[in-house]
């Protein structure tokens, strides 16, 4: 995918056409001239969640009202859905539209619109259409789960782990899980040997997710399933513990082979333009020295501070690098900070701090200023 393309584009004239072909194939009364100018007009000035909802009106206004009779036409889809352009990353968006519809209408109808979402979550997601029938129809929806467990698609399979994270990026929040993350334990623990690394590492997220609200019981987890844990479940364990691991828990440090006490010098931690534009990079340079009397492992992330549109910042962690330090041997690196404008993140200008974590603790900081 060309840097210059925006997320956005993944639902454009092109996946409205492939949405149109698909329903005019299993519905021969579809109204396909109607729907494209409806979900056509208007379409490049809107953002990527706002396109979503956009394509989900135009397909309310010609589909049938009555969700049965919907569910009808949206569960022969898979059979005639076009793939779109295999170079192209963001084909999958088409989809997206089409499969948050079944949590708009079919809300009335929770078992059909399960088994709806089951069929269609193989042509994108249904992670996040799942959501409202589980803030609203829990009991319903864990036998359905449990019973998606064995299911022979890897799909299907996902979307137990993935559809069921507490804090699902662009998703509904489950407010019930975030409290109480242990419903969907029993889940997590048959899928995290799954044969599919498709399902493994949104295992792998969910258990993430638990982490940022509850730590030791995700280390606890982390902790069980490291127990003689092959190569797969080993991956599986360090990627669910990265926040643990930014959080400089002990636990998850351990799993690392780290320790909390990293003892190193820090000689230079800097951003090395003291401006720069949106839409530009910002250049981080650090140079440490280990002081230790043994070689020690050191996990090295570090936070950027975002101006947010409010003036308060809001911090995001990134991975940096991991290394295995002798004694009294240094190590220098520079990464990039990108400011180019993305779907997911809008930069507003004034002071930014950057913070290097060293084994989860902060040892340096430093500022530089954002100009639109």
């Amino acid at each position: 995918m060309a840097e210059s393309r925006l997320m956005k584009d993944g639902i454009n004239q092109v996946a409205l056409r492939r949405v149109a072909d698909a329903l005019g194939a299993v519905w021969d009364a579809f109204p396909r001239a109607r729907f494209l100018r409806a979900a056509q007009e208007g379409l490049d000035g809107l953002e990527l969640k706002q396109r979503v909802g956009h394509v989900i009106a135009a397909l309310r206004a010609v589909l049938p009202a009555d969700f049965p009779a919907q569910a009808q036409i949206l569960q022969r889809l898979p059979t005639h859905w076009h793939p779109g352009d295999p170079g192209d990353a963001l084909r999958g968006f088409a989809a997206w539209p089409v499969i948050d519809l079944v949590a708009v209408t079919g809300l009335g109808h929770p078992a059909l619109a399960l088994d709806t979402l089951r069929q269609l979550t193989s042509l994108f997601s249904a992670e996040f259409a799942i959501r409202p029938f589980l803030d609203q129809h829990w009991d319903l929806c864990a036998a359905r789960l449990a019973g998606w467990l064995d299911h022979p698609s890897e799909h299907v399979r996902r979307l137990v782990s993935e559809g069921t994270r507490p804090r699902l990026p662009w998703g509904m929040r489950l407010a019930a899980l975030v409290r109480d993350p242990s419903p969907t334990l029993p889940f997590l623990e048959r899928l995290k040997d799954d044969p599919s690394e498709y399902v493994r590492r949104s295992v792998a997220n969910h258990v993430n997710d638990i982490a940022k609200d509850h730590p030791d019981l995700a280390a606890d987890l982390c902790t069980r399933w490291a127990e003689g844990a092959g190569p797969e479940r080993a991956a599986l364990v360090r990627h669910a513990a990265r926040t643990l691991v930014k959080q400089g828990h002990r636990t998850a440090l351990a799993l690392h082979g780290a320790d909390q006490a990293a003892r190193v010098r820090i000689d230079t931690f800097a951003a090395q333009r003291p401006v720069v534009r949106v839409g530009e990079s910002q250049t981080l340079a650090l140079a440490l020295t280990s002081t230790a009397r043994t070689e020690q492992r050191l996990l090295i992330d570090f936070v950027v501070h975002f101006r947010r549109a409010s003036g308060e910042t809001s911090p995001k962690v990134f991975k940096w690098t991991q290394l295995d330090l002798a004694p009294g041997a240094s190590f220098a690196r520079d990464k990039a900070v990108s400011f180019k404008p993305i779907t997911t993140r809008r930069h507003y200008p004034g002071e930014h701090r950057a913070e290097l974590l060293v084994n989860g603790r902060s040892l340096a900081a430093t500022t530089f200023v954002l100009k639109a």
